[in-house]
């Protein structure tokens, strides 16, 4: 949930797929659903590049990510609250 840190979007979902193959699979998935329910996604980006696919569906977006890149992007971090730092507050 990033409604209260951005207006682009309202909600987004990380996931890791295992390869090109299963982040395309799992994308295919995600927009196959979503068009059942009538919602058509905006844009869809990376289902050639095989790391990291991303699906806008407006209020939600989606990113479905090798782990490799998803440990290396920390999405998580830059969405979520920032942890403490190692040091900060040692010694008070």
């Amino acid at each position: 949930d990033v409604r209260k840190q951005t207006d682009i979007t309202d909600y987004l979902i990380i996931a890791s797929g295992t390869s090109d193959r299963h982040l395309r699979a799992l994308a295919d998935a995600v927009m196959a659903r979503m068009r059942e329910e009538g919602v058509k996604p905006i844009g869809k980006e990376g289902l050639t590049v095989g790391d990291w696919v991303l699906v806008d569906l407006g209020d939600v977006v989606v990113h479905v990510m090798r782990p490799e890149v998803r440990d290396f992007y920390q999405l998580e971090r830059l969405w979520g609250e920032l942890p403490q730092m190692r040091g900060q507050n040692e010694g008070r």
